[in-house]
């Protein structure tokens, strides 16, 4: 079945999907948070001084659909083990969404990837539905790990919620993290820290 125009956008939009991505911070994207203004007030939750990792801007058929950025505290992202990492990702919207498309689509993309037992993945739809608010262009979505199995949202700078559960956690960072992702080139261009710099220090 083809998809039509509306469902490519929206799987774009969730990092579902293979589209052109450009680094938008030059050529050394890494750097570290401290008295950066537009710096989400998720960072807060990190254990240690956030650093800027890699960033990355999606893009379907040349429209802009977000801008990724992934932080990390100190040399605590380990990419390979997902659930012993403090890490917070942000998605900054280009486009419109409703909470319910965002949370089906990742819900899609956790069940393609094979994370979770069907009763896990039915409980983390519903928690997801619950979570997620429609989004504006401008709006951001950051999403913070704990390795102690929490995961906290923000919209903007509002608290959305927590999720208390270290398989969810996993498997909700695994749609931009894992290697089977299919948006590849946004994980390298989030990763860029990480692959330049296999042992990463104290960011401050």
């Amino acid at each position: 079945m083809t998809a039509t125009p509306r469902r490519r956008l929206l799987l774009a939009a969730a990092g579902l999907a293979a589209a052109s991505v450009h680094g938008t911070g030059g050529a050394n994207t890494t750097g570290s948070a401290a008295g950066d203004p537009g710096a989400p007030a998720a960072l807060a939750y990190l254990p240690g001084p956030a650093k800027l990792l890699g960033e990355g801007r999606l893009r379907w058929f040349g429209l802009a659909v977000y801008d990724a950025r992934l932080f990390a505290a100190g040399d605590s992202m380990d990419p390979e083990r997902v659930g012993t990492s403090s890490f917070a990702l942000e998605l900054r919207y280009a486009r419109r969404l409703q909470g319910e498309e965002i949370a089906q689509a990742s819900h899609r993309e956790i069940v393609r990837l094979g994370y979770g037992t069907e009763n896990q993945r039915a409980g983390w739809l519903k928690t997801m539905r619950g979570l997620f608010p429609d989004v504006q262009p401008g709006d951001r979505i950051t999403g913070v790990h704990l390795p102690a199995g929490k995961v906290i949202f923000y919209r903007n700078d509002t608290r959305l919620g927590a999720v208390e559960d270290r398989q969810f956690g996993e498997a909700f960072f695994a749609i931009w993290l894992d290697p089977r992702t299919v948006a590849p080139e946004l994980r390298r261009a989030l990763l860029r820290g990480l692959l330049r710099e296999p042992a990463i220090g104290q960011a401050r």
